[in-house]
């Protein structure tokens, strides 16, 4: 009997670990059309209205879920994502991240680790989480690490989840210049 929970054991605490782990939601699939939303944000610590709508008037627009600011991994895509952000803007596009988080606290996140480049928004009660799939199943109170990018006409051109902050600045200006060169006037 003990070899056999030897065996088993180790099997099913992995497939349940693993069952955890995987996200409750997955996000929208490329080729949907992104669902619109206005919601508080803070650029540089000052608060105003951002609309997807509006920015998507102005080119691509990448939409970026992050758990929680002022964690780990969450400090270190915001620092990714400020470094870039003259490769968005070359590209035409602007970007936004959107947390739980309440506007209080995304005002000083905004300044120092946004390092006051792109706008971060407040979705405390989970309505544009929810609307892009980009709920965090082991945590379902935070967002996944889910990255958009949406073209101007409001279609999803991209979409990549990854709780590893280190390649979503990558991928997504790969997939912002893929668009790009297909849509060279």
């Amino acid at each position: 009997m003990k070899k056999y929970f030897a065996l088993v054991l180790p099997v099913t605490l992995g497939l349940l670990a693993a069952s955890v782990a995987m996200p409750a939601y997955s996000a929208l699939n490329v080729g949907a059309t992104a669902p619109k939303f206005v919601t508080q944000a803070s650029l540089g610590g000052k608060v105003f209205t951002y609309s997807l709508d509006e920015a998507l008037k102005k080119g691509p627009v990448v939409l970026y879920f992050y758990p929680a600011a002022f964690t780990k991994g969450c400090t270190i895509e915001a620092h990714d994502f400020a470094d870039a952000i003259g490769k968005y803007q070359a590209l035409g596009a602007t970007v936004i991240g959107v947390s739980h988080d309440d506007i209080e606290k995304l005002n000083r996140f905004s300044v120092s680790e946004c390092r006051s480049k792109f706008p971060v928004a407040a979705d405390p009660d989970q309505q544009i989480m929810k609307s892009y799939d980009a709920i965090l199943a082991a945590k379902p109170e935070y967002a996944n690490r889910t990255s958009y990018v949406i073209s101007p006409a409001g279609e999803i051109i991209y979409t990549y989840t990854d709780l590893q902050p280190d390649k979503h600045v990558e991928n997504t200006l790969d997939a912002l210049r893929k668009w790009a060169a297909e849509h060279k006037n």
